[in-house]
């Protein structure tokens, strides 16, 4: 994917367009790269064309844009700003495939600057993208800016977790303004003061390769659940849902054939799932669902017959085993264990044991995994940690519990997030002492010697305040190379991890994802009853990215 970089205005500033484009010269000097507008003015945006035919930039002017103006406020009215990230992710990233660098040029703010403020924050924060926001004067012939509002609206643009990484104030009178020691507040910001635009394209040319190549810091769920499904698409997975019977799997497989990031079979009674699908506008699903009866299908006596021979040597009869294959669950771990499907998604009408009792009897657990755990992918409105075990393991033994840990690093790489793995417990370091903390430690001594071996950061015992705040953890854990950086926390009870999970999940607002089921030898994933239709395309997208990975 490419490097980008995103350069936007605080308030109606027509040097935004000449920025852009300046840098658009400078990084094509570097190698391929391309522009593009979130947000254009129109389908035939001047502007636009005008940089893509300097530039040389073949194709059509709609291959370098988003949405236009009028859409989004269309969609903002309908207070769908999703619906445009979503867009522009899609338009992007397909830009993005063809060039080593991006130049994005931000949203034209006024009018209704308030709106299209947030929109351009979010856009850029979604995106990754570091940012340069410029400001000037106010026009009024003073040759002042204003620098209380420009902070303000560079802490607005911080506020919604774009990274800003250079301020440029412009303005004639600027070596008069003390403009630089007023940003203080703002951490890591450049502030370039330069006297006419012209110092711009002079000051950019120095400082694009660098910008360009930095790093994003912050990782928003928006962003993490559209990589998932982008991944998902890139190999279609078979995944069974089967539970037919409730409209909220049916509203999620729909959006899903609608995506095309996976084939569905979903069990239930064909003929009332698509009386449902019709009643309820599900036009994709009603098309490409595939819809299979498990009480009457024609798989059921080879399954069935599978089953047995499975189970017979722990006592099964063969009667027991056609019984047992009328269960919904039971038939559809059987796709997966005869490769009928790639994997499996239930749990919305039933308990975690329905979904997970079947998987572990047919499918059962990875070679070198003892047990299967469990991790819920925390998205917070900047970043995403991964915590387990949550939802499986009561009071796993110190063997376990490293188990547990390095599995779970090995589900965080998977879905891009870079593991550094804590321990918890209710004592850092060696603070404390008891049976509890005892456990830790060596679950703690098992995991680093296997972690050595592959460079992977562990520690522990860690407080979870000392595991995720870099003064805490330096405080009290000083020379770790996890304290106060934590991605992965892994709880040392299900007791523990269960309360954790919802304390942030409602107190953060973060959205929970999951409980994703590791160390089987084919995916299965458990959903709430609770789910939403969110959560659970979710849950497809990581369960086909578990069956790609074991491929």
């Amino acid at each position: 994917m490419a490097k980008s970089f995103y350069i936007t205005a605080i308030g109606q500033n027509g040097l935004k367009h000449e920025a852009s484009v300046a840098a658009l010269g400078f990084a094509r000097k570097a190698g391929p790269a391309g522009f593009f507008k979130p947000v254009a003015s129109a389908a035939d945006d001047a502007e636009l064309k005008a940089a893509l035919s300097h530039a040389g930039l073949a194709g059509e002017t709609s291959d370098y844009y988003g949405l236009t103006r009028a859409e989004a406020f269309d969609l903002l009215s309908q207070g769908l700003e999703g619906a445009i990230l979503d867009t522009v992710f899609q338009k992007y990233n397909r830009l993005a495939a063809k060039f080593d660098r991006v130049i994005i040029e931000g949203v034209d703010l006024a009018p209704a600057g308030g709106a299209l403020a947030n929109l351009d924050a979010a856009i850029a924060a979604n995106l990754g993208s570091p940012v340069l926001i410029l400001a000037t004067h106010c026009g009024c012939g003073c040759g002042e800016i204003d620098l209380a509002a420009v902070s303000a609206g560079v802490q607005a643009y911080q506020a919604r977790f774009a990274e800003v990484a250079a301020l440029a104030l412009v303005s004639p009178k600027i070596g008069q303004a003390a403009g630089a020691g007023k940003f203080a507040p703002l951490a890591d910001l450049q502030v370039w003061e330069l006297a006419a635009p012209a110092d711009i394209a002079a000051r950019l040319e120095k400082a694009c390769g660098a910008i360009c190549g930095l790093s994003p810091k912050s990782l928003t769920p928006k962003r993490f659940e559209f990589d998932l499904i982008e991944k998902a698409k890139t190999q279609k997975q078979h995944i069974v849902l089967p539970e037919g019977n409730d409209e909220r799997i049916l509203r999620a497989a729909d959006d899903i054939l609608a995506k095309d990031f996976a084939d569905l079979t979903i069990l239930g009674d064909p003929e009332a799932i698509s009386r449902q699908a019709k009643s309820l506008g599900l036009t994709h699903l009603a098309a490409k669902g595939n819809l299979i009866d498990n009480r009457t299908s024609a798989l059921l006596p080879d399954l069935t017959q599978a089953f047995f021979e499975l189970r017979k040597a722990k006592g099964i009869t063969e009667e027991q085993a056609a019984a047992q294959m009328q269960d919904r669950n039971y038939f559809g771990t059987m796709l997966v264990k005869t490769k009928k499907a790639d994997g499996m998604v239930s749990g919305a009408d039933g308990t975690t044991a329905a979904t997970i009792r079947p998987a572990l009897m047919i499918i059962k657990t990875k070679p070198g995994c003892s047990i299967a755990s469990s991790v819920f992918l925390m998205c917070l409105a900047d970043r995403v940690w991964v915590f387990g075990d949550c939802a499986i393991n009561p009071n796993p033994t110190p063997q376990q519990l490293a188990e547990i840990a390095l599995i779970s690093a090995q589900t965080a790489k998977a879905f891009g997030v870079e593991p550094k793995v804590a321990m918890l417990s209710y004592s850092t370091g060696a603070s404390g002492t008891g049976p509890d903390v005892d456990a830790v430690v060596e679950a703690t001594k098992i995991a680093k010697e296997a972690a050595g071996k592959i460079g992977l950061p562990l520690d522990g015992p860690l407080q979870f305040d000392a595991a995720v705040d870099p003064r805490t953890g330096a405080s009290k854990m000083p020379g770790s190379p996890v304290a106060g950086q934590a991605t992965v926390m892994i709880f040392p009870s299900l007791e523990a991890g269960n309360i954790g999970y919802k304390a942030v999940q409602r107190t953060a607002k973060a959205v929970a994802i999951g409980p994703v089921i590791q160390g089987l030898n084919q995916p299965v994933n458990d959903l709430s009853r609770g789910c939403l239709v969110a959560d659970i395309i979710n849950t497809v997208a990581i369960t086909a990215l578990q069956a790609l990975a074991d491929k």
